[in-house]
């Protein structure tokens, strides 16, 4: 009898925690990134509109202009994460917060001519907001590269955790820094932090550039546009409450709007990190299903709002319903692309996000002026309203 022939060694996969590990050091960049993006986001409005003298609306236009200008960067955000590399879209997304803190600089310098600080205070946001673009879609796609698109959703969650970590973060750290050492602090500082980026990035290795036929953008946009119109119907309501929760507080007579955000931001990542797995486990729609609810109470509440403590609960239970959504519909959204179109299709996926921001600012602005500040949030919520309806629709379509 032959002796018997020793079996291979298993073959062992990472391990929930290695990837998670490869995961942050990678969306590390995306903290950075909205960090940037959040130390003016609660003090911006208010500069604008008491600072420079100019109405609510100019005020959301202002904000309003980050965003529409990551939105009309997709394709090109994409295009550069599939055929470039993803750590390059990063390093030029690093390099537009630069200039983008150099002008922020520049217009608080001239703040004695309000119409010139507040144009080149807009170009500024529009740098910024390129910047978002690139840097979200190469972080995301440098994450799935990393450690495969079955961790599509943690890598995405992981994200969204970094993102509005940062902003829970800065949001507070901007008033204060604000409050202390003036508006022209917020240039010096974000230019500072994304210097301080690009030199950790440098000697990081990226992932090679996926190889295969890359499918026309609009071609990858008609096919997550479904999922992206209930993304940015559930999306209105964080533009609402980021872009006007200083006015409305101030509408009120009440202190403390940055921590609305540091609430939102705290409950969203809490969420996250808590059920995180929650979409392997229910499915992309149910998960979505389930936080648009929750997402609708938290815009009520703040409609209703009769106290700082009770918009504190709505704004809470907002970000704790929004956590989930984007990744959520996420995962149901690139499954419809190849992996060689997946940067393309995660700034398509992206755009409807971008949407949702950018409309916020100028329509609820006007419907503030006519209709009050806490009316907004009604309009939100029913919204949220027609994202869930149509997330309802697409969980029911027939799938081939």
């Amino acid at each position: 009898m032959s002796a018997a022939q020793p079996s291979p060694p298993p073959v062992t996969s990472p391990s929930s925690m290695a990837i998670t590990l490869q995961i942050v050091s990678i969306v590390f960049y995306t903290f950075i990134a909205f960090l940037c993006i959040g130390l003016p986001i609660a003090v911006v409005p208010g500069y604008v509109h008491e600072h420079l003298g100019f109405s609510p609306v100019i005020a959301g236009i202002t904000v309003g202009a980050q965003y529409l200008a990551t939105l009309l960067s997709r394709p090109l955000a994409g295009r550069v994460a599939d055929s470039i590399g993803t750590k390059r879209a990063i390093i030029y997304g690093l390099s537009g917060i630069v200039v983008s803190g150099v002008m922020t600089l520049a217009a608080t310098l001239l703040e004695s001519v309000p119409d010139l600080a507040l144009t080149i205070l807009i170009i500024a946001r529009v740098f910024l907001g390129i910047a978002q673009g690139l840097i979200g879609v190469g972080t995301i796609s440098w994450c799935i590269g990393q450690v495969g698109s079955e961790h599509t959703a943690k890598a995405i969650s992981w994200n969204g955790i970094a993102s509005y970590g940062a902003i829970a973060i800065g949001a507070p750290v901007g008033v204060v820094m604000v409050d202390g050492l003036g508006f022209i602090s917020l240039g010096v500082t974000l230019s500072i932090l994304s210097l301080l980026a690009l030199v950790l990035i440098r000697n990081k290795p990226s992932v090679p550039v996926v190889r295969g036929e890359r499918m026309p953008f609009w071609s990858v946009f008609g096919r997550v546009a479904p999922f992206g119109l209930s993304l940015t119907l559930a999306s209105i309501g964080y533009g609402t409450l980021t872009t006007f929760i200083t006015l409305f507080y101030l509408s009120r007579g009440w202190n403390g709007a940055a921590y609305c955000l540091t609430v939102f931001g705290v409950c969203f990542i809490l969420s996250r990190l808590i059920f995180i797995n929650a979409i392997k486990r229910f499915g992309g729609f149910n998960a979505a299903i389930a936080c648009m609810v929750i997402e609708t109470v938290g815009l009520v509440m703040l409609w209703i709002s009769p106290s700082t403590q009770f918009a504190l609960i709505g704004a809470g239970l907002t970000g704790f319903g929004l956590s989930l959504v984007y990744p959520a519909l996420g995962v149901e959204a690139i499954k419809q692309v190849p992996n060689s179109s997946r940067g393309a299709g995660l700034s398509a996926y992206a755009v409807f996000f971008d949407l949702a921001l950018a409309i916020a600012g100028p329509i609820m602005g006007s419907i503030a002026i006519g209709l009050g500040y806490s009316s907004i949030f009604l309009c939100a919520a029913v919204l949220s309203v027609a994202g869930l309806a149509l997330t309802i629709c697409l969980s029911r379509r027939p799938r081939y």
